[in-house]
């Protein structure tokens, strides 16, 4: 069995065939799906979507490049949705230095304010870098630090498609958090195989980060839960292991960060 710990199947690209794309997931091995927020909006059909499907999950929050969409009125209204039973980690948020779409500071403080939010709730994050990855880094692992109870019991969070180095994976492991790879690990210049190699499968997911970042023989297309298994295969051969054990790891992973209510 396989999550896919991070596909927004609430985007337009899905509208027309939804039941459709989950069938072939599910066909494919794929049974459940963590599908990220980015804004009050999407949280709300995000919901309406995990009430349709019950192999499907939600994360809250404003994504960095959403954040003209925020106010602290509305993130009072993500607060009150956390009550809802599918919902189960804060995110997508984070930092993007990469559209610069906001103040660099302005980015780090509403992300700030919403990791405080998942440790009121005592929730895990979901965390959206590019370009930034050792300025979130270093955020969160003062967080880490500073609420030691939060999450005790479990992982913090997840640097989803992670772009860093060892160093910065292995910090992050350190204090309880995951990092997850989707597509581009299957392309022909990709140097996520290579950092795979130096950290290994026990702190890692995968994820597809539907309708983006379609992998290898489709990229170009759009992408689906469904090719989770091309990603998992990659991860496998990169470590000589069978896919069997990708899926074994990166599954109890994705259960015991979000706390799925899955056997």
């Amino acid at each position: 069995m396989f999550i896919d710990s991070h596909c927004h199947l609430f985007y337009d690209d899905f509208k027309n065939d939804i039941t459709d794309v989950i069938t072939r997931a599910n066909d494919a091995g794929v049974q459940y799906f963590i599908v990220p927020a980015t804004n009050h909006e999407t949280a709300k059909q995000a919901i309406m979507l995990a009430e349709q499907y019950p192999s499907i999950f939600v994360s809250v929050g404003f994504h960095p490049l959403d954040l003209k969409e925020f106010s602290t009125e509305r993130l009072a209204l993500i607060e009150g949705m956390i009550a809802h039973p599918k919902v189960i980690a804060i995110g997508e948020i984070g930092i993007d230095y990469f559209y610069d779409t906001s103040p660099r500071e302005y980015q780090k403080e509403i992300f700030s304010f919403q990791i405080e939010l998942a440790i009121r709730k005592n929730l895990p994050i979901i965390v959206h870098t590019r370009d930034s990855v050792q300025d979130a880094v270093d955020i969160v692992i003062r967080y880490a630090k500073s609420y030691p109870e939060w999450r005790i019991e479990g992982k913090r969070g997840v640097f989803h498609c992670f772009t860093g180095d060892a160093a910065q994976a292995k910090a992050l492991f350190d204090s309880k958090f995951l990092v997850s790879f989707p597509g581009p690990v299957t392309f022909k210049k990709s140097t996520m195989p290579n950092l795979i190699k130096e950290i290994g499968i026990e702190n890692i997911m995968v994820e597809t980060d539907s309708p983006y970042l379609t992998p290898v023989p489709f990229r170009g297309k759009r992408n689906e839960p469904s090719y989770i298994p091309l990603i998992a295969q990659k991860i496998a051969e990169t470590l000589d292991i069978s896919i069997d054990e990708v899926a074994r790891i990166t599954t109890a992973n994705a259960i015991k960060l979000f706390a799925l209510p899955i056997a």
